[in-house]
């Protein structure tokens, strides 16, 4: 009902306004993946589903933006040697039969008529628990998402967290494999893991990192960077298999992914070079609210398409969109002023 709607504006009657939108949108997502090294990318497939999507075309056009912003971020990764090749072929096992699960799951939920509520619902889930998650983190001033000065330590700098320590002595099962950081773990608790997010993957169109980079560092005790470089790598194929099982049945739209993909390698470059001025920790609270923001737009979205009201769905579409954009030029305008600030101490040093 709602794509009707907005036709019925105007707003989106013409390929070159949809165009605009997407590049727009993709821009914002751009922006806070540079920035958080996850961001907005869970945003995309919600979006398109209160956009009158089917649940299909959402999920795997998701996954397609996903895999194409992973890959320039993966060889940057790979240039630092922050990619434990090892752990991304096994954890590529489990991934490949999650992803699958995840996407029969959604079929059959089409096929029931449910599969857009169903999924709505789970990112209201996913998207509420990981925003309260990350927004208490930030007001207790804990560390969350991406550590960007992670790069400047050396890998035995890293102590393994008391929670992966007892997995590993608990859990045992032969093979045992051991990865970068001298981290030595059960093959099984990789592919468990990766099964877990593959299921994300497949059923959500996302690229899982928000839950499968921590669940590297927390359940198999990797140091930081080699989790943030090995889940990129790993949402490469991931991404990549999620698009191409999906386009098979017609599930991926380049009139989606292109722009999206376009906006978002120019956004990308924007928020990685903030990184160098600004304090993530400025930011971080605004990237919870987000989430909370998004989860209850999503919310909203769904109870207007449920009573077919086309004014709540406008209202949650506008919602998801106007959430990231905010944090997107929050980080924009703090890096902005950061920059004002320094030039003005250097020329007031100069002076």
């Amino acid at each position: 009902m709602l794509g009707n709607f907005l036709g019925g504006l105007g707003i989106f009657e013409t390929s070159p306004e949809m165009l605009a939108l997407f590049v727009g949108f993709g821009l914002v997502v751009g922006v806070l993946f540079g920035f958080f090294g996850m961001g907005g990318s869970f945003l995309v497939t919600p979006a398109l589903l209160m956009l009158d999507y089917p649940a299909s075309v959402a999920v795997g056009s998701g996954m397609a933006f996903v895999f194409g912003t992973a890959v320039i971020a993966t060889l940057k990764h790979h240039d630092l040697g922050q990619v434990d090749y090892k752990l991304g072929v096994i954890m590529i096992t489990g991934t490949t039969i999650g992803i699958e699960a995840g996407r029969a799951s959604v079929y059959y939920l089409e096929s029931m008529g449910l599969a857009g509520g169903v999924i709505s619902v789970a990112y209201v889930v996913l998207l509420g628990g990981v925003g309260a998650m990350v927004t208490r983190d930030a007001l207790k001033g804990d560390d969350g998402g991406v550590d960007h000065e992670a790069t400047d330590k050396d890998l035995d700098e890293y102590e393994i967290p008391e929670i992966a320590k007892k997995i590993q002595q608990t859990v045992r099962i032969p093979p045992m494999v051991t990865l970068r950081g001298d981290v030595t773990v059960s093959v099984w608790v990789i592919t468990a893991v990766a099964f877990s997010t593959g299921v994300l993957s497949g059923f959500l169109g996302v690229g899982g990192g928000f839950i499968r980079m921590p669940a590297m560092i927390y359940a198999i005790g990797v140091p930081v960077p080699v989790a943030v470089g090995t889940d990129l790598f790993e949402i490469v194929f991931s991404g990549g298999l999620g698009s191409y099982l999906y386009g098979q049945d017609g599930g991926v739209s380049l009139g989606i992914v292109a722009p999206l993909l376009f906006g978002s390698a120019l956004g990308a470059r924007v928020g990685s070079a903030a990184t160098a001025v600004v304090d993530s920790d400025e930011i971080k609270v605004y990237f919870g609210g987000m989430l909370l923001v998004g989860a209850l737009a999503v919310g909203i979205g769904e109870v207007g398409s449920y009573i077919g009201s086309s004014t709540l769905e406008l209202l949650g579409l506008v919602l998801t969109i106007g959430a990231a954009v905010v944090v997107a030029f929050a980080v924009l305008y703090t890096t902005i002023s950061s920059l004002r600030v320094t030039r003005q101490q250097q020329t007031s040093a100069a002076d």
